[in-house]
């Protein structure tokens, strides 16, 4: 049963990846020749402030599940996996998908970014806040050069309080705001 929902998870990822590489392929050339909307400052505690030198990017909302196996009697944080959306005209377009490493990977270009957790500012109820440096980059697109992200606005998320036996796993979802930085030019 805990595979079957596994595969679930994976199968509705892989389909959204699917779907925005297909609309991004389809209809690429006209998105690409609409203005960017501007971004606006997100708000982030001050433990998770970017350096100077970085300027936003990209905003994007995460909605997915946070994945815990059972090891030694304890949950412990498997992966994340999660669709990465954009707002334009009223409307969310799959634009990325986040996974294991952590790793996000553009739905749209293909490039990708993994990071490592460099702060976190915890939250009541909710998984915390964090504050990623970047520890690789490839492609040519929106992850290209990313230098920090932040995730902010939490919500959901948290391991079981409950025991765990055998080689349990149990996914939770949540969801969230990823902040992307690339150097200031």
């Amino acid at each position: 049963m805990k595979l079957a929902k596994r595969l679930v998870l994976t199968t509705a990822v892989v389909a959204t990846a699917a779907a925005g590489t297909f609309l991004a392929t389809t209809a690429g050339s006209a998105v690409a020749s609409e203005p960017a909307p501007a971004l606006t400052a997100v708000k982030a505690p001050a433990a998770l402030a970017v350096p100077d030198g970085n300027k936003l990017t990209g905003v994007f909302d995460a909605k997915g599940v946070q994945t815990y196996t059972c090891t030694d009697g304890a949950w412990k944080l498997l992966e994340p996996a999660a669709t990465l959306s954009a707002r334009r005209d009223h409307a969310h377009r799959t634009v990325a998908l986040h996974s294991r490493g952590p790793v996000w990977v553009s739905t749209v270009d293909g490039s990708a970014v993994n990071a490592s957790a460099v702060a976190n500012s915890p939250k009541e109820g909710t998984i915390p806040e964090l504050l990623l440096k970047s520890t690789a980059t490839r492609g040519a697109g929106v992850f290209a050069d990313v230098s920090y992200i932040q995730r902010l606005n939490t919500t959901g998320g948290v391991a079981p309080a409950t025991a765990c036996t055998g080689t349990d796993q149990v996914s939770v979802p949540y969801t969230a705001t990823y902040a992307f930085y690339k150097p200031a030019k």
